[in-house]
């Protein structure tokens, strides 16, 4: 008789504890066996709220920003050196240490920054101001000016599974610098991680009492307890985003509800990027990358690959040549380029996903059903081949609709700059679209013409290569979100996430007293 997965444990008002039932069981994406129960049952989910409120929020507080900073720099040092620890456990995942990179370090980096802007360019005391004063009499003595106060509620997070630790840090430093308390619930998939996370922060006692807390399972009864000075911050699928934002805690008590949701993000190569050419190059690199790096589970992975018509068979090529040589595996293996899907569910979800993409077109590259597996196999492994599909009819819907959550992308073609951009807000909105290309003219077109549909366009030549971050990775000093389908709002983005987190308040009467309102309030 097999011995039952470990439950994992909230973090609530100051203790942790485990759901009062058996909950979901949640496997090893590489071998099939069980990591974790996750259950919230029973977890005191309203003490969680009351704690936050009344502890945690007056003693961030009672901080300025720059102890506020330190209190991020900390966070990020205790993480670091829990990262080996991090990187073993997310192999379970099946993350290769180059996905885990990407999620851990990501995090661990997200934080540092964060902790550094909040260092040099957040005042002294706890009072942001917002502009300068407004005259607002003729006779010079009636005034306004706009500042930001930290909102007196919870900040509660609402995580994706592919990024347990990048994901929660990208949110708590915002809310730490705006002293606001956090309650981080993250994805069933992957919470075993996030557990692991804040288990070493609290353990650590950098952040005071209440700053931070952990619900593992649902968050049903979380939002129950929100109101008008509390926020929701949400990472997922667009279907769970519209869900909560039909909670009544948002609809009727006025919670702020910020959503970043998958997308089907594009990258634009530019006509003059034929074969043999750097762009051309940097575009398939970018491609394959795009596809492998955490086998494709990114929000800003690239599902749609718009060519010129002439160019398409050479993509299709060069790209399926690299493909040919990614070998699919345990992250145990060093053989392993790509590891694992988050679950065989996730798998399942993929591949059907996958099949309704290739009634629009054909698949160039790869076997949905069957994949060759380093060190493990593709029945108890939930292993998925990079899948490479082409889409002769680019007015098909298909491409533009359907997302594959995995390592998968779409060859479409187009005639000119107008039908690119207009296949770009085909997609409904998204987090990113890239553009490579060393035709300066063109770029600018597509980036202005196409703007309105992304929350993050990048731009890529053989000039900007060597310092390029990537199409799929967010900066914390910009924004992070995407319109339409991606959500409509934001992350990141340097201090404007802090402001996110506070109330702007319009301040009326004489320029003296407006004059007054720096430092610390009393």
């Amino acid at each position: 008789m097999s011995t039952p997965a470990p439950a994992l444990e909230s973090y609530v008002a100051g203790r942790w504890q485990t759901g009062s039932d058996d909950g979901t069981t949640v496997a090893d994406a590489v071998t099939g066996e069980p990591v974790a129960r996750v259950s919230s049952t029973g977890v005191d989910t309203a003490a969680a709220v009351r704690w936050g409120r009344e502890v945690g929020g007056p003693a961030l507080r009672a901080l300025g920003f720059p102890e506020r900073a330190a209190l991020v720099k900390a966070v990020a040092t205790v993480l670091g050196e829990a990262r080996e620890e991090l990187y073993a456990l997310s192999a379970r995942s099946g993350s290769t240490r180059r996905d885990s990179a990407v999620d851990i370090d990501g995090g661990i980096g997200t934080l540092a920054v964060y902790a550094s802007k909040g260092r040099k360019e957040l005042p002294a005391g706890d009072v942001l101001l917002d502009g300068g004063v407004e005259p607002l009499g003729r006779g010079g003595t009636f005034a306004g000016r706009h500042l930001y106060r930290s909102r007196e509620g919870v900040a509660v997070q609402v995580n994706a599974f592919n990024f347990p630790v990048w994901g929660p840090a990208e949110k708590l430093a915002p809310a730490l610098l705006a002293g606001v308390p956090t309650i981080i619930k993250p994805a069933t998939p992957t919470a075993y991680l996030t557990e692991l996370m804040v288990r070493r922060v609290i353990e650590s006692g950098v952040l005071p009492d209440g700053a931070l807390q952990l619900v593992c399972g649902s968050a049903r009864t979380l939002l129950d307890e929100l109101g008008g000075q509390d926020s929701v911050w949400f990472t997922g699928s667009a279907d769970t985003a519209a869900a909560l934002r039909r909670h009544p805690a948002v609809t009727e008590r006025s919670a702020r509800f910020n959503a970043e949701a998958d997308s089907l993000n594009a990258s634009v190569l530019g006509p003059d990027a034929v074969a043999g050419s750097p762009e051309f190059d940097l575009y398939v690199d970018q491609l394959v990358t795009e596809m492998t790096v955490k086998a494709g589970q990114k929000c800003t992975a690239i599902r749609r690959a718009f060519v010129p018509a002439a160019t398409v068979g050479d993509v299709v090529e060069a790209v399926g040549s690299r493909l040919a040589g990614i070998v699919v595996g345990s992250p145990a293996d060093e053989r392993s380029d790509m590891g694992a899907l988050v679950s065989l569910a996730q798998r399942d979800d993929v591949r059907q996903a996958v099949a309704r993409l290739a009634g629009a077109g054909t698949i160039t590259f790869g076997d949905p059903a069957a994949t060759d597996v380093a060190g493990a196999d593709d029945v108890t492994g939930a292993f998925l081949s990079p899948l490479l599909l082409r889409c002769d009819d680019p007015d098909r819907p298909e491409p533009h609709e359907i997302e594959a959550f995995g390592p998968v992308s779409t060859v479409l073609a187009y005639t000119g700059t107008a039908d690119v951009v207009g296949q770009l807000a085909r997609g409904g909105g998204s987090l990113v679209a890239s553009v490579v290309t060393a035709d300066a003219a063109f770029a600018r077109d597509v980036v202005l013409g196409a703007g309105a549909h992304h929350g993050r366009m990048l731009v890529l030549d053989r000039h900007s290569a060597a310092e390029n971050t990537g199409h799929g990775i967010p900066m914390p000093q910009l924004v992070h979100g995407g319109p339409g389908r991606a959500g409509g709002g934001e992350e990141e983005g340097g201090i404007r996430a802090v402001q996110h987190h506070m109330q702007r308040v319009a301040v009326q009467g004489s320029p003296a007293f407006l004059e007054s309102l720096t430092g610390s309030a009393q």
